[in-house]
């Protein structure tokens, strides 16, 4: 994989049942302008996801830094 599309791709695949429902992350419920995220669940699995990766070789290190789910 070269590129952080190939990435995303290849961990929703790999992770069929994760979740991909995004929520708003602010102290205050109403707050329109606080940025999506996805579950802490989801997020573990991706960061785990981009080690594996990373440590087998399958992409680089620089890579893995900067992708982002």
């Amino acid at each position: 994989m070269t590129n952080q599309k190939q990435i995303r791709r290849a961990f929703w695949e790999a992770h069929p049942t994760a979740n991909r429902k995004r929520h708003r992350y602010s102290w205050n419920q109403n707050d329109k302008t606080a940025e999506l995220v996805y579950s802490t669940d989801t997020r573990c699995a991706f960061v785990n996801f981009l080690d594996h990766l990373a440590r087998d070789g399958q992409i680089t290190e620089s890579l893995a830094n900067r992708a982002t789910l």
